[in-house]
């Protein structure tokens, strides 16, 4: 038997306390995050895949597994498979109407996520800050924001790795008033967008409002720069193990999920 996992994990916590919003944001932030091995009618042809879609009494919906083993235990047999990220799997599902079953019948987190839950999903994963423009007056050091929110900002700056040098969380303040600011420094090419989307993604699966943060960029030549390092909490991001175009993974960006056939 297949030992429990992280998706196991924050599904129980989600089905014991089903009012906690803070819980039901975990687990489809696992889901999103958590890589799946979706069960296809045929082998896939480039970027095409035909999934096996199994009509019930609560809609159309496509499987999805948190480990092949537990697909090779659903199927009894070999199948042909594609391992795609959550958030890759939401984008390719909801526009068709289909939802996901999770784990049918070989996992405590077996699930049926609705159409319109991976609906919610996509559009929550595509939310983003505001990249600011105009510099604050003031900066001070952060405060007032969750515990929850930092960690999910750690955890996900953890996984950017290569995409900018470090990032600071300051305190900002403009004509129009007060939030928070996470300024990025010497951003890769072309990485902006992804770290945008990270924070936003931080910022939902928080429960934090996306209008208490702000997202920047700036150069470590840039005189703000030190005044960011003087006050700011720090982010360190990891080197990267290899040259890669950021969002260019297998479902970093949702807006170029799998094509179904």
């Amino acid at each position: 038997m297949t030992p429990e996992t992280p998706l196991d994990h924050a599904h129980a916590a989600m089905e014991q306390a089903p009012g906690d919003d803070a819980l039901r944001l975990g687990f489809y932030e696992r889901l999103a995050d958590g890589e799946l091995f979706v069960m296809l009618e045929r082998e896939a042809e480039g970027e095409t895949i035909a999934p096996a879609i199994f009509d019930t009494d609560d809609g159309r919906f496509v499987l999805g597994f948190d480990r092949e083993e537990r697909l090779a235990g659903f199927a009894g047999r070999i199948v042909p498979y594609a391992a795609l990220s959550g958030r890759a799997v939401a984008a390719m599902l909801a526009p068709q109407g289909l939802g996901l079953a999770l784990n049918p019948d070989v996992a405590p987190s077996s699930f049926l996520v609705a159409p319109d839950a991976l609906e919610w999903l996509v559009a929550t994963l595509a939310e983003a800050p505001a990249q600011i423009e105009a510099r604050p007056q003031e900066i001070t050091a952060p405060h007032g924001l969750p515990e929850r929110l930092l960690r999910g900002l750690d955890a996900k700056l953890a996984a950017a790795a290569g995409m900018a040098r470090m990032a600071y969380l300051v305190g900002a303040r403009y004509e129009g008033g007060l939030t928070h600011l996470l300024a990025f420094v010497d951003p890769a090419p072309g990485a902006e967008a992804a770290l945008a989307r990270a924070t936003g993604e931080a910022l939902a699966f928080s429960g934090v409002e996306a209008g208490t943060l702000d997202v920047g960029f700036f150069t470590a030549a840039d005189p703000f720069a030190a005044r960011l390092a003087r006050v700011g909490l720090r982010f360190d991001l990891p080197e990267p193990e290899a040259v890669t175009q950021p969002g260019a993974n297998p479902g970093m960006d949702p807006e170029r999920p799998p094509r179904l056939r």
